[in-house]
């Protein structure tokens, strides 16, 4: 039988994991916003950071993966503590993935400098916010078990799904009307679907969420359920 020294030892190996996650996903959207900015900015050497930073997050999902190897092994842990445990190295991959792909937004911006082109075509932050405020709700959904905030941040799916929309039909207008810009035009094209793959990755932190405090799996957000049935 578990001890309450034993239980209590856990509990607190389970809130330094929490914290080790917190800032893992702090860091990948860190990376998001420095990328974003690099676009903006059209700055190669802002970008080149962001692509230096990327070893940070596969160091941390690499330390975050053995420490719930470890409470595995060494514990026992209780249907509710392995559901918070085995959701935790899911989390990782979608966090590693944000990191990834910030990794690829930075390098747009290396080559639209290359290109001495323009990065104003489109309102790229004000996706990139909404993709970022999803990511640290999706965070902090995991740490207080908030099922409101799960809510929110599938919501807020279909605002960057709308975005993205509206942007890519900017673009494909851009590129017919000015023939000049097709090129660049192209590359932010390939921005706004990385920043939507991000919004994805919290959707799936988010859903993941529910399922760790509910026991219950299914897919929140719109677009989710559309791809689940195939539409």
């Amino acid at each position: 039988m578990e001890t309450g020294h034993g239980r209590h030892a856990f509990a607190s190996e389970i809130r330094e994991l929490e914290h080790d996650l917190l800032e893992m996903g702090s860091r990948a959207e860190s990376m998001l916003a420095q990328a974003v900015e690099s676009i903006v900015r059209v700055d190669a050497n802002l970008a080149l950071q962001v692509v230096k930073r990327d070893d940070e997050i596969d160091e941390r999902e690499l330390a975050i993966e053995n420490r719930c190897v470890r409470l595995l092994a060494l514990q026992q842990p209780m249907a509710g503590d392995l559901r918070t445990i085995s959701t935790a190295l899911k989390l990782i991959t979608d966090i590693e993935r944000v990191g990834d792909l910030s990794v690829d937004i930075a390098k747009i911006a290396m080559k639209i400098e290359k290109e001495m082109g323009s990065s104003d075509l489109i309102d790229i932050p004000k996706i990139a916010s909404v993709a970022r405020a999803m990511l640290r709700d999706s965070m902090e959904a995991y740490v207080r078990r908030d099922l409101d905030l799960v809510e929110k941040v599938c919501k807020s799916d279909d605002e960057v799904d709308e975005l993205y929309r509206l942007f890519r039909g900017q673009l494909h207008e851009r590129m017919q009307t000015h023939p000049d810009d097709v090129v660049v035009a192209s590359w932010l094209l390939l921005a706004i679907h990385h920043v939507e793959r991000i919004a994805d990755h919290a959707v799936n932190i988010a859903e993941r969420v529910s399922f760790m405090v509910t026991g219950k799996w299914e897919q929140l957000a719109k677009s989710h359920k559309s791809t689940e049935l195939g539409l």
